[in-house]
């Protein structure tokens, strides 16, 4: 039972036109209504309505400052419970003030993530859709951004709880049979449980397939930018960065450590790591910097090796070349408006040629064609269906593998007539793990992990 009221700041803290401060418990109209002078007192206040007021400091009768505030009472909110919601001028002072004030009153502050793990509690939303929440915060594109937005509506709820309830009727079935044999013909049960299972592991599929699709679109793609110094790895950056994140120049060896910078190209999310130039050197600085460089190579999810399309290919290249050989890779050509003197026969010996994008990184030409290469490599040139149900976090993909593993384990026992009480363990064992996915069978501590990744005050 939750019994105490909690209050936190939802907005970035800083400069802004307004802050907005939550308060929710059974007690946060009541405690609210006493550090807040309105026409209509909150308590007659009805639900999802606003009111200014001022907030006064009860000791002193002073004025704090300056409010709208709205009420919603239970259950007509998103923790279920009776929430207000404080809106101020946005700055530092200004919410701390009111937070002070709160905190003197019966009111605690939220721990991360507690008003959408209330949600969860108070069975407002399950967990994949709690998870969707944070997904949502954490969106790096508009696609992403839908894909989590769906699952806040319950679309992957809808299929796991439709998946687990043809195991319940299966697990049923199985029941009826050991209690009541004289009623049932064992060969026809275990027919039924391998098509149930078959039945269960096809919806799985279905899911799992956009599954590698959905990890991109949530997380982006590890992108690494490698090359021999000053062939333009840096300008590439910047340019699709649209910012002049690293220093370009002339002299080889600028770049001397990974810089990281989060873009959307194509709405595909990619974080884009610029490496030191790849050589051998006498510079300690630098020495450090090729082999962090080195480092991210091997890591990462996509590699972008720039060459100088006005050079032959170098030594280092050919070694680069050879390590990129059956990894997620694509060779830009830069330079393109400068007289070309790279051997492309020598390229595609180890690269498909449709991944050798030529550009001019300077005149922002070619662009277009790296983001076709990119969703090529990554989607087969373009994203899934809008429509379809995306998997996208790591935990449930998890779990249904698993849950496909337990129903391949019962249909290949049911092929075999072992015991169906035998059989009864793998269903329920996938029942089980489709259970954690909504958080219906998730443990305590699980559940404690998952919301104390949310951000305060969410």
């Amino acid at each position: 039972m939750i019994s105490d009221t909690i209050a936190a700041i939802s907005t970035a803290v800083g400069e802004a036109g307004i802050a907005v401060i939550r308060v929710s418990g059974p007690d946060a109209i009541k405690e609210v209504g006493k550090i807040v002078k309105s026409k209509t007192p909150l308590e007659q206040a009805e639900s999802h309505t606003v009111h200014y007021g001022h907030i006064i400091n009860p000791q002193t009768q002073e004025k704090v400052e300056e409010v709208l505030v709205t009420v919603m009472r239970a259950p007509r909110s998103f923790t279920t419970e009776d929430v207000v919601e404080i809106s101020s001028h946005g700055g530092v002072i200004s919410v701390k003030r009111i937070m002070d004030l709160l905190l003197m009153l019966d009111i605690r502050v939220a721990e991360p993530g507690e008003f959408t793990k209330r949600a969860f509690l108070n069975g407002r939303i399950d967990l994949s859709q709690a998870e969707g929440v944070m997904d949502l915060i954490r969106s790096k594109s508009d696609r992403a951004f839908s894909v989590a937005l769906k699952q806040v509506g319950g679309s992957l709820s809808a299929k796991i709880r439709d998946l687990r309830y043809t195991l319940v009727e299966t697990m049923a079935h199985i029941e009826v049979n050991i209690d009541y044999p004289e009623h049932d013909v064992e060969s026809l049960t275990s027919e039924f449980i391998k098509e149930k299972s078959s039945h269960v592991m096809n919806e799985i599929d279905k899911l799992l397939k956009t599954a590698e699709q959905g990890k991109i679109l949530r997380e982006g793609i590890t992108t690494a930018i490698v090359g021999r110094p000053n062939v333009g790895k840096s300008s590439l950056l910047n340019t699709l960065a649209q910012d002049n994140r690293a220093i370009v120049t002339d002299i080889p060896g600028t770049t001397r450590d990974v810089i990281e910078e989060f873009v959307t190209i194509n709405n595909i999310p990619l974080k884009l790591l610029d490496t030191a130039g790849i050589r051998e050197t006498m510079d300690v600085v630098e020495k450090i910097g090729v082999e962090r460089s080195r480092t991210a190579f091997t890591e990462a999810d996509l590699i972008l090796m720039v060459v100088n399309a006005g050079e032959p290919l170098h030594e280092d290249e050919l070694e680069l070349l050879e390590q990129i050989k059956g990894r997620q890779a694509i060779v830009i050509l830069n330079k393109m408006d400068l007289p070309t003197k790279i051997d492309r026969d020598i390229l595609e010996r180890y690269i498909d040629p449709e991944l050798i994008v030529p550009m001019s990184v300077k005149a922002e030409e070619g662009i277009d064609l790296l983001e076709e290469a990119i969703s090529k490599l990554f989607f087969s040139g373009q994203l899934e269906s809008a429509d379809l149900t995306y998997v996208s976090n790591v935990r449930h993909i998890s779990l249904l593998k698993k849950a496909k593993q337990s129903l391949q384990d019962a249909y290949d026992a049911a092929e075999q007539f072992i015991p169906i009480d035998m059989i009864q363990i793998d269903v329920r064992l996938a029942w089980e793990q489709l259970g954690e996915i909504v958080g219906d069978t998730a443990h305590d501590a699980l559940i404690d992990q998952i919301f104390s990744q949310f951000c305060l005050g969410k």
